[in-house]
Formats: structure tokens, sequence, C-alpha cells
């Protein structure tokens, strides 16, 4: 549905906030400042800048971070950067609470997340619904607040040889504020233009002094976010088993979302030579979402419990702790030394309200605990690093160090009601998410060892080079290497081109390994258990299942650096990524030939399943263009931005099914056309990012405008028939705020999507009969426009 025209959009880039600032400060900087900033993401040298950079790097600032209403990290991130896709995914379980992000459209655990320069957990979520990222483990960035973050600063290259596992697609370095004097006090309030949708947060964060030159800086953030809903009456032919005509009975969007952080951050000096230093954050969110509503007549209801039919209601509580201690200083030979300790959690329950589980007749409880997931990550670091005078134009600097994780991943079981099977029905376990089974429990663990080290230096005036390499040692998939090659030659202070080549990898997670899940379908009046397996479940071997191995990639990147004028800042950056054995879930085997081989060889009663392995090579070629605009007027200051990504992934290699699922059904599809499409037109191939903001006195105007471009969806496996397959047009969104500022005190009004704008309508075939009427595949959702008001104070 496209409600704002393409002209509009465009004049929006006469004003937008500064989204691709090329630093970070907690003060709002010029842009000789803003270039001139000191970088910590991708390299050890202790004075690069952003213009020195031999790689790209957005830095964004807290301003570029609230200039919209949104109070999530992840969805603030992606209207920023061009390369980022971060959809909101409806009626997807668990994926509803902890929506997956994708950079430079690769999978969203291809990401590595830091805080402060350290490693930071995953979430314990597996994504194994129809989403974008499906099959994927990521961390789940909205559990760092805004309002503790100083900058966040994006890396979009290929770092494995630096930091090790994930740094496939990027790294994200979140920085948090770190001042030992001041604070602030904010308050936000927002709701959709169609009513719902209530966002309120307030937030604090205050610096104090230790010692005479030591800091802790804590900060404190909670908000309540209500659901939206763009669901729609049924239009069908009524019956006993179908929803009511003209009620909306079915729910469509973002789910209710109550949320707490706490932040520290701090550093104390420990006599002369070292300091000792800290972060923590902890997180919790509780969420609510749906599945799809039971009709009064439905053979899943008992009417006697909801005579009405019912919406059954999945409750995710997700709790999340990160902390890390350190002694970091520079011995009397110039050596810098860190050695540090970081530990971090994730834990997601599930709670299933207004349902029932119909075979316990009757008497069925309406809500049931079906379990919960845990990740924990412990994390030792060891490093160093030295400036070398080698007769170049500047020193060198040397890094080198060691590292030691153990990640452990435990899936505890629900209740035994939350998937029982009793004897009213043959339709076991709680509606729309059956418990997790003592047989789907487990504790699991594995540990690997790193050793790294690398040289990088300005080789003349005008060249830089560096070189890294990485050893790793895992307990269950075995060891790995990579490198990485970079560069950068200055013609003059306009003109630079820069370079790099990697190779990278990420280890399989605990989660694809050994995440299992069972639910009990019927087959001719017969109940058998189909399963999401475990690789090492002898059910999922006899099916063909391998030990999952590591997803192996090679980057490479070529760009141009432009500062032709003053003010006036170019970067364009063409890329390819390989990336080989990508771990995918299968689709479920569930045909006769499989149940029977099943039953007659040791599992009776499994119907069939799906699992994770290495099955898929792929290549993404893409372009990012980032331009910055420091006009300066007589009486006021005009920043404009532009950004736009290009980005388009090829399957390259889908594997043959394997010799023991071959022999027992020749004709079994192990990867479908809809999850291939995912990778190569599931999410837009380009966006373009375009605006400013205008500051005079004490007031600041600023817009963004953003084209998402066009996405496809396909619909069932069978290649014949597509005529359910549907392509989304490209659609133009607009945002819109102005700011008052009146000594320490700051207001601001302003509308996310001014103009209303929705993507285009699912097909009605694919609409569940009119009432699901919009993709979760969206890019930018599809709640529409979204209204704000912000007000802080600072000291």
């Amino acid at each position: 549905m496209r409600r704002n025209p393409l002209t509009l959009a465009l004049l929006a880039a006469l004003a937008a906030s500064p989204v691709f600032a090329q630093t970070a400060p907690e003060e709002t900087p010029d842009e000789t400042a803003l270039l001139d900033a000191v970088i910590v993401t991708g390299t050890r040298v202790a004075d690069r800048t952003v213009a020195e950079s031999t790689a790209p790097i957005d830095i964004l600032t807290p301003e570029a971070l609230t200039a919209t209403g949104t109070p999530e990290l992840a969805t603030a991130l992606s209207r920023a950067l061009p390369s980022l896709n971060f959809p909101r995914p409806a009626i997807n379980d668990g994926t509803d609470t902890v929506r997956p992000a994708q950079l430079r459209g690769l999978s969203p655990d291809h990401v590595l997340v830091l805080v402060n320069g350290k490693r930071y957990h995953p979430g314990s979520l597996v994504n194994v619904n129809g989403s974008q990222g499906r099959s994927s483990s990521p961390v789940d960035l909205n559990t760092i607040p805004i309002s503790a973050i100083s900058r966040v600063e994006v890396l979009r290259d290929g770092a494995s040889a630096q930091y090790g596992s994930d740094a496939i697609a990027g790294v994200i370095n979140i920085v948090l504020k770190g001042s030992d004097s001041g604070g602030s006090v904010n308050a936000r309030y927002g709701q959709y233009s169609a009513g719902d949708g209530e966002i309120a947060q307030v937030g604090a964060d205050a610096g104090f002094a230790l010692g005479a030159d030591g800091f802790l800086h804590l900060s404190a953030q909670v908000g309540q976010q209500n659901q939206t809903d763009r669901a729609r009456p049924f239009i069908g032919t009524p019956g006993p088993t179908t929803p009511p005509l003209g009620v909306v009975v079915q729910r469509q969007g973002d789910p209710e979302v109550d949320y707490g952080s706490l932040t520290f951050n701090g550093e104390v000096a420990l006599g002369e030579v070292f300091s000792f230093y800290g972060t923590g954050i902890y997180t919790e969110r509780d969420a609510l979402s749906n599945g799809f509503f039971r009709p009064a007549g439905d053979a899943r209801n008992i009417p006697a419990i909801y005579p009405n039919g019912f919406l059954p209601q999945i409750n995710n509580v997700s709790t999340d702790t990160h902390l890390g201690f350190g002694v970091r200083g520079t011995l009397a030979n110039g050596t810098s030394v860190d050695v540090s300790y970081t530990y971090g959690t994730n834990e997601l329950t599930f709670d299933i309200l207004n349902t029932l589980n119909r075979s316990l007749g009757p008497t069925s409880p309406t809500e049931f605990y079906a379990g919960a997931l845990e990740v924990e990550q412990d994390v030792f670091n060891l490093d160093f690093s030295n400036q070398l005078d080698w007769g170049l134009a500047y020193p060198v600097t040397l890094s080198y160090g060691a590292e030691w994780r153990q990640d452990s991943f435990t899936q505890s079981p629900g209740e035994p009601l939350s998937y029982a099977l009793g004897t009213f029905a043959n339709i076991p376990g709680a509606q729309v998410f059956p418990g997790f089974r003592p047989s789907d429990g487990g504790s699991f663990d594995r540990r690997n060892v790193s050793v790294y080290a690398g040289v990088e230096g300005e080789v003349t005036e005008r060249l830089s080079l560096g070189v890294a390499a990485r050893y790793e040692d895992y307990t269950d998939f075995g060891t790995t290497s990579n490198w990485k090659l970079s560069s950068r030659y200055e013609f003059n202070r306009a003109v630079a081109v820069r370079a790099t080549v990697s190779t990278g990898f990420r280890a399989p997670s605990l989660q694809q390994q050994y995440f299992q899940s069972t639910a009990t379908n019927f087959i001719g009046g017969v109940p058998f258990d189909i399963a999401t397996l475990r690789v090492n479940n002898p059910a999922a071997i006899a099916l063909g299942a391998e030990p999952l191995r590591a997803e192996e990639s090679t980057n490479a990147s070529i760009g141009l650096v432009l500062q032709p004028a003053e003010g006036l800042y170019v970067t364009i950056d063409a890329y390819q990524i390989e990336v080989d054995d990508r771990i995918t879930l299968s689709e479920n085997l569930t045909s006769t030939a499989v149940r029977n081989y099943l039953n007659a060889n040791g599992f009776p009663g499994l119907g069939g399943g799906r699992y994770f392995t290495n099955a898929i090579d792929t290549t993404t070629r893409g372009v990012d263009i980032v331009g910055t605009y420091a006009w300066q007027l007589q009486d006021s200051t005009l920043d404009l931005t532009l950004g736009y990504n290009y980005n388009k992934t090829d399957i390259d290699r889908v594997a043959a099914n394997p010799a023991a699922l071959t022999a027992i059904d020749p004709t079994a599809l192990r990867f479908g056309r809809v999850e291939l499409a995912r990778f190569e037109v599931g999410a837009p191939r380009d966006k373009l990012v375009a605006g400013g903001v205008w500051k005079t006195g004490a007031f600041e105007f600023a817009a963004t405008a953003t084209r998402y471009g066009e996405f496809t969806v396909l619909f069932g496996n069978n290649p014949a028939d597509t005529s359910r397959d549907q392509t989304y047009g490209a659609e133009w969104t607009l945002d819109l705020s102005a700011s008052y500022t009146h000594e320490r005190w700051r207001f601001t009004l302003g509308a996310d999507n001014v103009l209303d704008s929705y993507p285009d309508e699912v097909l009605f075939a694919n609409s569940t009969s009119g009432q699901l009427p919009y993709s979760g595949s969206s890019p930018f959702g599809f709640n529409g426009a979204y209204l704000y008001a912000n007000a802080s104070y600072t000291w």
C-alpha cells in the first residue's frame, strides 16, 4: 500500500539526523572533529582515526541513536545504517520477542557484537520458524539500553583474524558512557497513528569520580511498549470451524513488552602503572506475543472452556547479564597489557497463556510453563601491543594475545501437562507451543583456545599496511586458521583508496547443535512425534545428519575515500563475501518412507523430523556509499547525509541429500525453494537513507527519508505452482522531528514514517482469509506512522 509520493520523500533529503557521523563524542562536534575521531574497532593502532581507517567503519553518536522515537537499539541501527536489515516478524513464537538483524544480507549470527571491545554473549533463542534469519542464533541487540551508550562503531568488513568467530559480515562495538561527572534524565512517550503501540520510557545516567583519575558511570532505563495490531476480520464462508464474521479475533503486530536495564562502567587506578576496569549490563524484557486463533468449533478447542474460541499467547521473559572485569596498563618498555574476564548469560522462558491442552478435557489448565533456554559464556583474554620503530615513516604496532572461551547451552523441560497426552483427544500439549519434554532437555558445553598476532602501521607518509592471523582450537569441531591483509594509500588529502582481503569463520552454535523440540501429530489416527532433532540424535543420524562444521568465509573489499572540499566526506566501498558450508535447518522429513524406516529401525512412534546441517554455499556482492557534508551558513548549520547499500546474494551450491536419506526416500526434499529464497531475495537488495539536520539558535529541525528496495516471499515448495509467490514493491518512509534547547533542557516532537507508509498487502490467498494483511519480512514493519515526544535534562 503506497501512501507517500516519491517527490515528498526526496525532499526529505534536505534535513535528517547525522546518522553517518564519523565519530561519537558526548557533545556534538563539528565535521572536522568527527573525521578526526580515534576508533578502536578493527584496529589496534592507538591513534587511528575514521578518515585513516583501512576498512569501512561507521560511528553512530548518541544523537543519531535517539534521533527517532524508537527505544530499541536494533531498530535505531537499522534506520541509521543502509546495510542493516531489521524486519519485524509476527506470529513466530520466540522470534517475535528476539528479532534477528542482518548486516550486508548475511545471517544475523554472522555479526560479532562487542561491548567496550569485549565479546558479548549470544541470545539463547535459535530461530526455527518462517522469518528472515531462520536457522540463526544471534545476539539480541535490544538487551543493550540506548541510554547507556556513548557511541556505536560498526565495522563493515570481515574481522575473524582479529576477533575470532562470527565476524564475517562485520563487527558492532558498543562503547558505554564513561565520564566521571555530569549526567542526564530523559523521558519519552509515543504511539502509532492507528491508536495503539504506546511506548513510555524513562532513563537516567550519571558519572562519578573515583580517586584522582578514576570514574564510575551508572545508567538505568525502564519502559513499557504496548502491542500493535493490524489484523482484520475473517473474510470467507462462515462455519463452526471458522472465525466469526465482522470481528477481529487474530492479532498481527509487535508484542507487548515491559523492560528495564541497569548498567555500570568504571575504571580506577592501581598504583602508577595499572588500572582496574569493569562493565556490567543487566536487562530484563517481559514480552507477550500470540499464535493463531482457534475458532469455537475447531477440534483443538474445548467449548466449555472457550465458548467463543481463543487466541493463545506466548509470554517470553528474557533475562540478560553481561559482566566484564580486567586490569590494563603500560609497562616501562612500552608494552601495553590488558588481562580481562567477561561473563555473559541469557535466559529465555516460555509461559503459554490463554490456551489449553485439548487432550486433558474440560479440566485442562489454561496456562502452562513450557520450559526455558539458557546460554552462558566465559571469556578470558590476554592482550599485548607494542610500538616498534622499524625505520619507517612512523612506528608500527605489533599486537598479539590469547583467548580462552567456554560456551554452554541448557534446555529445560516444561511442566508435564504442557506436553502431556491425555485421554480426551489425540491432540497433546499446550496449544500454540507444546512444552519441551524431558527428552528434549539437557546441558551442553564446549571450550576453545586461540592465539593471534598482527602488525599494522604507516609504511610511508601515504601508505598504510596491516596483516593479522589467528589460530583457534575448539573441543567440538576442531581447529581453524584465518588471516587478513589490509591497506590504504593516500594520493593526497582529498583522495585515498583502501582494500582488504581476509578469511573468516563462524563456529556452529550450541543451540544449532543441541536444540530439540517435539510435537505429536496424528497420522491415520496413530500418534507420531515430529521433532527438531539434535544433530547427534540417533534418529537424525539415521536421516543423514552429521556433526556440524564451522562456516568458512573469504572476504574482499576495495574502497575510495574522498574529501574534495571542506566539510565534505564520501566513501565508496565494494565487497564480495563467499561463505561455504552455511548452517541451515532442513525441511521436515515426514514422508511415509521415512516414517516406516524409523519405526522399523528402533524409533517407534517417531514420524520424522528436521535437523541443522552444513549444506549451502553463497556469494554476496555489494557496494556501500556514505557521504556527509557540513554546511556552515551565516547564522546556522546544515548537516547533510546520504547512505546507500546494494547487496545481492547468490546460492552457489546446495548439498545433495546424504546417502543415508537417499536410501530411505530417493524423493526426499531437504531444502525447499521457500527456504532458499530467503537467502537470495528475502531481504531488500538495496536501501537508501538521505537527509540532514538544520540547527539555528536554540532550534533543531531534522528529517530522514529512507527507501527500502523490493523483496520476495515464496509460498509452497512445489516449483510448478508459483501462483502464491509475491514480490513486494519498494517503499519510502519519512521521519521528521523538531527540537528546542533551553539551558540544560531539551524538548523534541517528532514523527517516524510521518506519511503513514505501509508495505504492499499480501495476496488474499496468503492472508489467512483476509485476517493477516502484511508480510513479517517487511524491512520497516507494518505499523504505520509513529508520533512521539522526548524531554531530557543534562548536567
